[in-house]
């Protein structure tokens, strides 16, 4: 095993601003110690760093962590070891390689990783590719773009092979970009054995499923008006016109159309795309709604249109006159004279230019009369088509190219794009006195998602899935999948479902897999080719590749006696590719059949909230068809991660900063996690904010890494000064008795259990915060509480049980958020895992090999739990109490009450009350269930910014109900969180709550400042007290003193001397807390003058509040340098009297320092130490009991000589029976290596220390003093009674009938108890 000095190199103490250390110095003072004790000849694989987690530190560590993973290939192991479980199914939705990943792209990949993570750790084997989608618009409009290629002519002219071979240049770019920041944010994928939708095999694959689908006759080919790209000249599904829509300014005209058998009257229709206009051959009205045939008092003329929408032209009823009313009905077949000629025939031949009715017209905008150009809308091509004036096999008027521009046929606007024509479109309908109303509106419009152009839609011939047919059973298989959140299941997508319409499949592109059917020259014999082999039997040419300029040149004898079959010109929508990818990604039904259909439908896959109308949608409806089933069990919808200011993240815009830049900075756990804290878990958006991430950063990860390198410095400080290794293991730990060390175990236990369910549930949203909140528990209430027991002050056996539970729960924290944050739980584990009982059989090299802890139910106490948390609640609110006074902690108070009408809370904070005394910094704490007692009420505030908009004019009643609400039905509201008032529901935002109190009891108001939770009510004596205030001073000295040690580079085990000169009251003030401060500081405090011989290391002059204060700290202790030092002696005192003959319950030994003085801010040279409390429990060892002497008198790691006789001769032996010492007198001497020049008082027959026993099942003792003249308080007192019952929240009384109770009031002397007898209760 490593030696854990090794180990503590980077190690700094936990928070204390007074003891943290300087890892350089204390590195150096150990470097004899670790070349003493490390292996020889091992040389490790993983060194621990020597800094610290600060921002500009991360990525060092991280590449260390990286190394070691590739040095041990981490992610390759990990996959041989878990060869032979059971299998977890994952997909990955494969990205474009032609841009760099942005956040949606990080965001997603990381619960993807942490997924996958977990079900790897949780006994699965996960096969985790890496997917690419190559083909499709993202390539080919980049290509576009580089070599200005405008419409098919320009694709045409230099041919598709070199088209397509300039695609495949690019489209794997970044490639290695994507590549290199995947695996820096620690996401483990297989880029070795990825796919790609532009491999053959792939793209086989797609023609299978494809020819299943047509032998199935779900394909077919037809007309349909589409969403178009017209920069990207091919139509687009319904699902990816969805995905883009945005807010723009459109032309809003109104246009009349005469009617040829109401002379003088006019039908007006309203429309947002006036360039449809020349394609227009019917109108619309709705044949149940009201119409009116109107004049325009201004102009004279005469129009028909909704009623309802007379707003659309007049402003007030007195511009109109209303002629006639009638039901759209009765306009049904009115005859109008065309806007334009170019399609009149179209009204002798369809009997086109007359007014249909149908249900779709609507009156929430325009004239109430829509105009009709079937191919350029879906319900204009429906209603044309129901009354004949379009059929589905004539040939269609779409007068607009690829490219969007007017053909020839419109000749006042051809070669213009459509958007471009609307102005000459408008400025002609003004000339000719067609345009009645001309404005603009501002609208939510589809634009290309590649192209970031607007869309038309448009007619064109197109392949198609046949989907609307199968709406129940996507319904059905939907229901299936365990969604997370659950509402994106039940209303987006399922919404989605229910509307889902035939799929045009089929794009009009080059770069692409091609669709495999054949068709003769008179569309009447089709051949569907599904396989390599099938193509090579019906061509007789063999294919290494499938794309266009390869199969293109393939023809298919026809069985008919029509020709050659020529191969159709589209090739497939991508989504189609990356809907195949479970199949294709397998090479299925060719290759890897059996695996396929035995891990099918996967078990999870994850991707941003857009994708319920992409790769989710495209997933379903395939895997539906062809097997009836879903295709995955688990999902985990993420939202949008956003700009900071809301807006969509834009590179033009540069509203966001680059992810490595934030990597770099913070380190990739702190993005990881950041991103799966935040709502975008959710299916919420994110608004991404650099300080979020610097938050988690120094909000959890340091004061998480600050306690584990506390953890490692004390385990070092063990061996180093107690001689002890420390080792853990799980199977041979015992149940803590300490109340901090069950409750920390207990939370750590009940979160794993917490966080196991929950991400067996697929809930990351709710098991982030847990773990944050863990980070808080473990870091500001366990270590923070316990410093002094995890650095020894308690001796060494409580010592090791508090590092025990300490190294248990790091040790199980860094195994379950091994997964979500990877780098950091691997570098604190190489460090860790050494002081673990090793076992051979397991490949332990990496937290990553290991499983997720199962929860551990013996350790849980739900009952220590909430008592913890109840406490934690009082000293919270204890806090906000000072700090609304501003009373800083260092200054004391007489009394904190807490109030609770729950027996149990009360319970709960007598039990742990002596935390609350010291965490709060108060003398006394009481407890009561009568908040009536002290006077206090509750009262409620409306607030009126959150109420008055929603109440308006009823606020003020509201207001007057509220204040006459009582405290218990205030506390009622508190308890639900609601409530009814004067007939509105208040929340808990709408009301401010205070407790005030009633000035007609006897106790003063301004004693006590109050505030509350939900469960306890707590009231601070906020009176001042001088005594009070002269002890937080002493606290400031203190504090100023530890500050001047941390400055000069000092550690805790440097051996100084602090020298002092005060002026006015604070020379009193010192002089009054002298003992006090030395015991916190652990080292001599002497006034000026300075001794001279001694070596100076820093001084300083200080003003703390009036006074000045003058600071000199010199190296070692006068006259000796090594730390033991005979002129810092104490006077010698007289054993305590003999009372009554009284002697202690248990068994005892005087202890007295010859020839130096104490240490670590120890005053006095005689002490004693029991051999065994309770009565019968006896100290195991000498060497137990040496170690307890050297720490009485602050002597840890010093080498003395120990006698038993006052001529200091006969030195106490490691073999002697620890009772047979009895009543003895022991000698503690400084190691010289031979003992001259010294002599000790004789021993004495009575313990040299004031005691008391205690009365309970075992009869026990406790010291009133130790050493000599270092007096304890009554709390210190009942500290002891703990520690020796292992009893909480236990009282001692001072009689045998328990009438008089052991408190700071009932003892003005602890003294006063010595030889008495203290009961338990």
């Amino acid at each position: 095993m490593q030696p854990v000095e090794k180990l503590f190199l980077s190690g700094i103490q936990h928070q204390s601003a007074s003891e943290r250390l300087s890892s350089l110095e204390l590195w150096k003072k150990s470097v004899t110690f670790i070349a003493r004790t490390v292996s020889k000849g091992k040389p490790k694989k993983y060194r621990h760093s020597k800094t610290s987690l600060k921002p500009q530190r991360v990525n060092q560590r991280r590449k260390k962590v990286k190394a070691f993973w590739k040095e041990i290939d981490a992610f390759k192991t990990s996959l041989k070891q878990s060869k032979g479980k059971p299998k977890y199914t994952f997909y990955d939705g494969p990205p474009f390689a032609t841009g760099l990943p942005h956040y949606g792209h990080i965001l997603a990949g990381t619960i993807k990783d942490v997924m996958t993570r977990w079900a790897h750790q949780s006994g699965y084997h996960v096969e985790r590719r890496f997917g690419w989608d190559c083909h499709g618009l993202p390539v080919e409009y980049e290509i576009d773009k580089t070599l200005d290629i405008k419409g098919p002519e320009d694709v045409a002219k230099m041919g598709i092979e070199n088209y397509n071979n300039e695609c495949r240049k690019i489209v794997m770019r970044y490639s290695k970009d994507w590549e290199y920041i995947v695996t820096r944010l620690g996401r483990w994928i297989d880029f070795e054995n990825d796919y790609k939708t532009m491999y053959p095999w792939f793209m086989e694959t797609v023609w299978w499923v494809f020819k299943e689908l047509y032998n199935n006759g779900l394909v077919y080919r037809g007309s349909k008006v589409m969403p178009f790209s017209t920069a990207c000249n091919t139509p687009l599904s319904n699902f990816e016109s969805g995905q883009n829509y945005k807010d723009v300014i459109d032309p809003a005209v109104i246009v009349s159309f005469p009617l040829l058998d109401k002379p003088g009257v006019s039908a007006i229709a309203w429309t947002t795309t006036p360039w449809t206009l020349p394609s227009n051959v019917a109108l619309c009205v709705n044949p149940d709604a009201d119409y009116v045939q109107v004049k325009d008092k201004s102009t004279g003329k005469i129009y028909i249109m909704m009623e309802a929408r007379l707003e659309a032209l007049f402003k007030t009823p007195e511009e109109y006159t209303i002629l006639e009313r009638m039901k759209g009905k009765a306009l049904e077949g009115l005859k109008y004279e065309p806007i334009f000629s170019y399609y009149k025939y179209m009204g002798e031949k369809m009997n086109a230019f007359r007014i249909l009715n149908d249900g779709y017209v609507t009156s929430e905008s325009g004239t109430g009369i829509v105009h009709q150009a079937p191919y350029f809308g879906e319900d204009d091509y429906k209603v044309c088509l129901k009354y004949g004036i379009i059929t589905r096999d004539m040939p269609i008027i779409c007068p607009v190219d690829a490219s969007g521009k007017f053909m020839e046929e419109i000749t006042d606007f051809k070669g213009l794009h459509v958007k471009d024509a609307d102005k000459l479109i408008m400025k002609k309908l003004k000339d000719i006195g067609r345009l009645v109303h001309q404005g603009q509106i501002k609208h939510n419009y589809p634009f290309c998602w590649r192209s970031e152009t607007p869309l038309i839609y448009k007619a064109v011939p197109s392949w198609f899935v046949r989907v609307e047919q199968c709406t129940e059973q996507l319904l059905e298989n939907n229901s299936k999948i365990y969604w997370v959140p659950e509402f994106v299941k039940e209303k987006r997508f399922a919404n989605w479902l229910k509307d889902a319409r035939d799929w045009a499949i089929s794009r009009n592109r080059y770069w692409g897999t091609p669709i495999p059917i054949w068709i003769s020259d008179d569309g009447e014999e089709i051949v569907c080719v599904g396989s390599v082999q099938e193509l090579k039997e019906l061509t007789g040419v063999e294919v290494k590749d499938l794309h266009r300029e390869t199969v293109d040149k393939l023809t298919i004898p026809s069985k008919l006696g029509k020709g050659n079959l020529k191969r159709t010109p589209e090739v497939f929508d991508c989504w189609f590719e990356s809907g195949s990818m479970p199949y294709a990604q397998q090479h299925y039904p060719f290759e890897h059949k059996k695996d396929f259909d035995d891990t099918f439908p996967a078990d999870f896959i994850a991707e941003g909230i857009d994708q319920t109308r992409g790769w989710f949608y495209t997933l379903l409806v395939l895997s539906t068809l062809l097997f009836g089933k879903p295709p995955f069990k688990n999902l985990i919808v993420n939202g949008l991660v956003l700009a900071s200011d809301g807006q969509k993240m834009s590179k033009r815009k540069k509203n966001y900063p680059d992810p490595l830049t934030i990597v770099n900075k913070y380190g990739a756990d702190a993005l990881r996690l950041y991103l799966c804290n935040s709502p975008a878990v959710r299916a919420d958006s994110l608004r991404f904010k650099e300080e979020g991430v610097e938050r988690v950063l120094k909000d959890v990860f340091l004061p998480w890494y600050n306690a584990y390198r506390f953890f490692m410095q004390n385990v070092e400080r063990l061996e180093r000064e107690e001689g002890i290794k420390f080792v853990y293991s799980d199977s041979k730990t015992d149940k803590p008795t300490n109340v901090m060390d069950r409750w920390i175990l207990s939370f750590t236990q009940s979160l794993l259990k917490f966080v196991k369910e929950e991400m067996g549930a697929y809930r990351l949203y709710t098991v982030m915060p847990k773990l944050v909140k863990f980070v808080d528990n473990l870091t500001n209430w366990y270590v923070r509480m316990n410093r002094k027991r995890l650095k020894g002050e308690g001796g060494a056996d409580d010592c090791y049980i508090a590092l025990e539970t300490l190294y248990s729960v790091l040790f199980s924290m860094i195994r379950v958020m091994s997964p979500l944050i990877p780098f950091i739980t691997e570098h604190m584990y190489q460090n860790l895992k050494h002081l673990l009982e090793s076992d051979s059989a397991k490949d332990s090299r990496s937290i990553h090999f290991l499983m997720i802890p199962s929860p551990r139910e013996a350790l849980i106490d739900a009952k220590i739990e909430r008592a913890v948390s109840t406490m934690q609640s009082v000293i919270e609110l204890g806090r906000i109490v000072r700090e609304r006074k501003t009373l800083p902690i260092k200054y004391p108070l007489k009394e904190t009450v807490a109030i609770s009408r729950d027996p149990t809370v009360v319970e709960d904070v007598k039990s742990l009350e002596r935390y609350i005394l010291e965490e709060l910094n108060v003398r006394k704490v009481t407890t009561t269930t009568d908040k009536s007692k002290y006077g206090a009420h509750m009262e409620a505030d409306v607030d009126f910014k959150v109420l008055g908009a929603r109440l308006k004019g009823d606020v003020k009643k509201v207001v007057t109900a509220v204040k006459k609400l009582s405290s218990e039905q205030l506390e009622e509201f508190q308890q639900t969180g609601t409530m009814v008032v004067e007939g509105y529901t208040l929340e808990e935002e709408d009301l401010k709550i205070a407790y005030k109190f009633d000035s007609t009891k006897d106790i003063t108001p301004d004693q006590y400042e109050a505030h509350s939770d939900k469960k306890v009510l707590v009231l601070m004596d906020v009176s001042p007290d001088q005594s009070m205030l002269d002890e937080g001073i002493a606290r400031e000295v203190i504090n100023r003193v530890q500050k001047l040690r941390k400055k000069a580079g000092l550690v805790p085990s440097d051996d100084i001397t602090v020298f002092y000169q005060a002026t006015g009251n604070l020379k009193n003030i010192i002089t009054t807390f002298l003992d006090y401060i030395k015991t916190a500081l652990k080292q001599p405090l002497s006034p000026y003058p300075v001794v001279s011989s001694m070596e100076k290391i820093i001084d300083e002059s200080q003003k703390v509040k009036t006074d000045m204060l003058d600071l000199t700290i010199v190296k070692g202790h006068e006259g000796n340098d090594s730390g033991l030092v005979s002129g810092l002696e104490t006077p010698r005192l007289e054993p305590a009297p003999v009372k009554n003959g009284v002697k202690p319950a248990c068994s005892y030994i005087n202890v007295e320092l010859i020839g130096c003085g104490p240490q670590e801010g120890v005053s006095g040279n005689q002490g004693t130490i029991l051999l065994e409390n309770p009565k019968g429990c006896m100290i195991s060892s000498v060497e137990q009991l040496k170690e307890q002497m050297k720490l009485l008198f602050g002597l840890r790691g010093r080498r003395v000589d120990i006698f038993t006789d006052n001529s200091l001769t006969k030195e106490l032996s490691d073999t002697t029976k620890v009772s047979s010492l009895n009543g003895q007198t022991i000698y503690l001497v400084p190691y010289t290596g031979a003992v001259t020049g010294l002599c000790a008082p004789p021993s004495v027959s009575s313990p040299y220390c004031h005691f008391a026993n205690v009365n309970d099942k075992q009869m026990g003792c406790v010291l009133l003093e130790n050493p000599r003249g270092q007096k304890f308080s009554v709390e210190e007192i009942y500290e002891q009674v703990r520690k020796l019952y292992n009893k909480d929240g236990m009282k001692l009384s001072q009689s045998a009938d328990k009438k008089i109770p052991l408190s700071s009031a009932s003892v003005k002397d602890v003294f006063e108890l010595h030889s008495t007898t203290l009961y338990l209760s």
